[in-house]
Formats: C-alpha cells, structure tokens, sequence
C-alpha cells in the first residue's frame, strides 16, 4: 500500500491558486498569477528537487494542474535538471472527467469517481504518490480522509482571494510536525503526518454554583 502526500505552495492566508504565472489559472478572476516567482530562489530549487527526487515515486493530478504541467515540463529536456527529469519519466495518473486520452509520457487515466479511483490506486500502489496543485481534487482527497501527509512551503504574502488549500468538508484530523526548515527568502517548509484524531479541551473557568 502506497503513502498519499499532498505538497502545496502556499501563501500566508492559504491560497495556491497560480503561483507559477498570470496566464496559469484565472478561475473566478484571480488576478494574481505568479505570485509565488519573487520567492523561488537557489535554496527554494535545491529544496523542492530532493522532495522530488527522493519522496516521490507516482504523481497524482487533478485536470488542470496536468494540463499546466504537460504543457511545460515534456519541453525541458536538460538531463542535469532533476525536477524534469523525475516528472518527465514518473508514472502519472490523472482524475478526470472531460479528458479521453493524456499525451504525456508515462500518463495514465483514473476511472470513476476520484475518491474511489485514489483509493484503489493506493491499494494497488507501492512507494508515496505525491499531488501538486490539483485544489479540486485535493478538496476531494481532504473529504475522503486520503491524505497522509502534508509537505507545505508557505511564502510570507498575503492575497486575500483565490483557491485555498482546505475548504468546508475536510475530514478533521491531528497532524504532527516533523520537519521543518525556512529558506533564504523566508519560504517556510513544514512537514505534517497524521496523528489521529483530534483531541479537545477547554480554557473556559468552571461556573461559580
């Protein structure tokens, strides 16, 4: 059985919408594409080149985040660039219900309905399936209790509107912290594992009789 990780670029107020570029997602017009750019830097590309490299072993991707990455990655053929060498020859699947066929090399489609699609795939799957992007099917994985782990980097802006990484309907659940590093520009990377279920207190003072 396979580990199901969602890595997500954030802002501070949980937005993932477009970081990569103003044309990438202008869904209920977002007008802040590329915000992530200012924030990718020399210890950023090292950091998210061993989370690629060493984490994962299948790709998981929602419609449009495959279409973005398609579209780009089969057209950087640097052998020294080890980002588009593991995501050029990775196995990639894909939930969608509009596509018919996926031209990316090593691309397969899920059947069905995604929740059930992802959860056999983690059945029949060895090693960690990682997601990039992908907040609808994300969203959908999070009401499902799929997810095992969280690789979050935070970048210190704040947008106020856009696609956020947890909705309403989230499954809830404890996470434990167990690793965490920040980069040169401030980008936080925190690691979370699930750790049960969540326990509640209370800080309120016991009512005088």
């Amino acid at each position: 059985m396979s580990k199901l990780i969602v890595t997500a670029f954030l802002t501070l107020d949980g937005v993932m919408q477009a970081p990569g570029g103003p044309n990438e997602d202008a869904d209920a017009g977002f007008e802040h594409g590329g915000w992530q750019v200012p924030y990718v830097d020399e210890d950023f590309m090292s950091l998210m080149s061993g989370v690629f490299e060493r984490t994962a072993d299948h790709l998981l991707l929602g419609r449009k985040t495959y279409d973005i990455f398609a579209a780009h990655w089969p057209r950087v053929t640097d052998a020294d660039d080890p980002i588009a060498v593991k995501l050029n020859g990775m196995p990639k699947y894909v939930a969608s219900r509009t596509l018919t066929s996926l031209e990316w090399n090593n691309s397969h489609l899920l059947k069905g309905e995604a929740a059930d699609s992802v959860a056999r795939l983690k059945e029949q799957l060895d090693g960690v399936i990682m997601t990039q992007g992908s907040s609808e099917l994300i969203h959908t994985l999070q009401e499902h209790d799929l997810v095992d782990e969280y690789r979050l980097l935070v970048n210190p802006v704040i947008l106020g509107t856009g696609k956020r990484l947890f909705a309403e309907g989230a499954t809830p659940a404890a996470w434990k912290l167990t690793e965490s590093r920040t980069t040169g520009v401030g980008v936080q990377y925190c690691v979370y594992q699930r750790a049960g279920k969540p326990e509640y207190g209370s800080f309120m003072l016991d009512e005088q009789e």
